[in-house]
């Protein structure tokens, strides 16, 4: 073999187009994120049974909120993965625009008006409501108190509005880490780092910890992940059992860190305390996230096919949508009783059947609809945008980059 060294290939090398293993990370994330807020209603708190012990999964479900910190992550990676590559022109940022709007304002805006009307009664006066309605419809509603805790619309709707913000900001943000990515990177650090010191040492950090500055570190982060992943993948070609075996290593290390972060997390008392815990924890998750996702995307092919396979692809597709409606779902299906209960607080008194009954349908009722929506009203609904808004055809480029990675709302 002229004094080369053979390494057998186990199974394929990742796709060059599309990261599929993302799917599953996403539709992970979001699912306990969806389960936290289905546990807050339901206080249902199943154990699992290893080798004869049992192992309460309170830890996760009560902390299931920090996943939504994962989410912005992937965001962060699967932006840079995009649109990293090359320079952004000003067709390329109008392009990106014209494509976050499709992709997204149709939804939310169908997601905001329903529940405001269903709501409408619950505002004191107009001006309130048209406030509330404004701040929503203009991604501003997580910068005032009413819009964000105290509106009827929708309680998950924060994030989206994080997102849009910062969708703005990207094509000048990629330019600057495209120019000095070092400086770059540091300094959307430190804003994020300099962001939380500050709302930590506030007597209530409600209304800073969430915020887009908040979050500045996890998108470099992201950004930092893709570069990583894009450089491993042209030097790991060839990669073996090996390499495989050292990945998946990685990977379960990583998924043991953020078991012990969900633990601390969960642990945390008072709402000051999750607050301040979610404060000092975005930084290691979204390290652990990071490691975990680049691990998953060379790991043996097995795995990969857990993570990337077809029922993952579907959920991915689909959990913007499910996003949006489960947690005003589940607290409509609990308080109009939906489902019977001999209890009237079947939660409190750990009811049975009704716990697990409910669990179950406030899965399964935004998932339906999740589906519906996805493909009825918002892929249809976006391709008319953007071909309506020129974009009739795609270039060679333009359609791998359609094909690069899961969406990155």
């Amino acid at each position: 073999m002229n004094g080369q060294v053979f390494i057998p290939r186990v199974g394929r090398a990742p796709d060059e187009r599309r990261i599929d293993v993302l799917d599953g990370v996403r539709t992970i994330m979001i699912l306990l994120v969806g389960w936290f807020h289905i546990w807050q209603q339901s206080w249902l708190t199943p154990s699992v049974i290893v080798s004869g012990r049992y192992y309460s999964l309170d830890p996760l479900l009560r902390s299931g909120y920090i996943w939504v910190d994962g989410m912005i992550l992937l965001s962060g990676f699967l932006l840079y993965y995009t649109y990293g590559g090359r320079p952004m022109g000003r067709g390329d940022v109008l392009r990106f625009y014209r494509k976050r709007f499709a992709r997204i304002f149709p939804s939310y805006a169908l997601n905001v008006l329903i529940f405001f009307f269903l709501n409408l009664h619950r505002y004191a006066d107009t001006a309130h409501a048209l406030w509330d309605l404004g701040a929503h419809l203009t991604f501003t509603h997580p910068l005032w108190y009413f819009t964000y805790y105290g509106s009827p619309i929708n309680g998950a709707l924060w994030t989206v509005g994080v997102e849009f913000q910062f969708y703005l900001l990207f094509p000048l943000v990629l330019y600057l880490y495209r120019k000095k990515p070092g400086w770059t990177f540091a300094g959307m650090c430190l804003i994020g780092w300099g962001f939380r010191y500050w709302a930590a040492s506030l007597k209530d950090c409600g209304m800073a910890f969430n915020q887009l500055p908040a979050f500045m570190d996890v998108y470099a982060i992201g950004f930092l992940g893709a570069g990583a992943y894009l450089a491993l993948r042209e030097k790991l070609r060839e990669e073996g059992a090996a390499e495989k075996g050292f990945f998946l290593l990685t990977a379960a290390v990583c998924v043991l860190f953020l078991s012990r972060l969900v633990k601390e997390q969960a642990s945390r008392g008072s709402q000051e305390m999750i607050r301040y815990g979610q404060l000092v924890t975005r930084l290691p998750l979204a390290l652990a996230l990071t490691a975990l996702i680049i691990s998953l995307a060379f790991t043996f092919r097995p795995v990969r096919f857990l993570f990337g396979s077809r029922v993952m692809r579907v959920l991915s597709e689909v959990s913007f949508q499910f996003y949006m409606y489960h947690q005003v779902l589940a607290v409509i299906i609990r308080e109009n009783r939906w489902i019977p209960s001999v209890s009237d607080t079947p939660n409190y008194v750990g009811e049975w059947p009704w716990q697990p009954v409910y669990t179950l349908v406030c899965f399964l009722v935004p998932l339906v609809l999740s589906v519906i929506l996805t493909y009825c009203f918002e892929k249809p609904l976006a391709r008319l945008i953007l071909r309506r808004s020129g974009e009739k055809t795609l270039s060679a480029a333009g359609k791998a980059e359609e094909n690069k990675g899961v969406d990155a709302t």
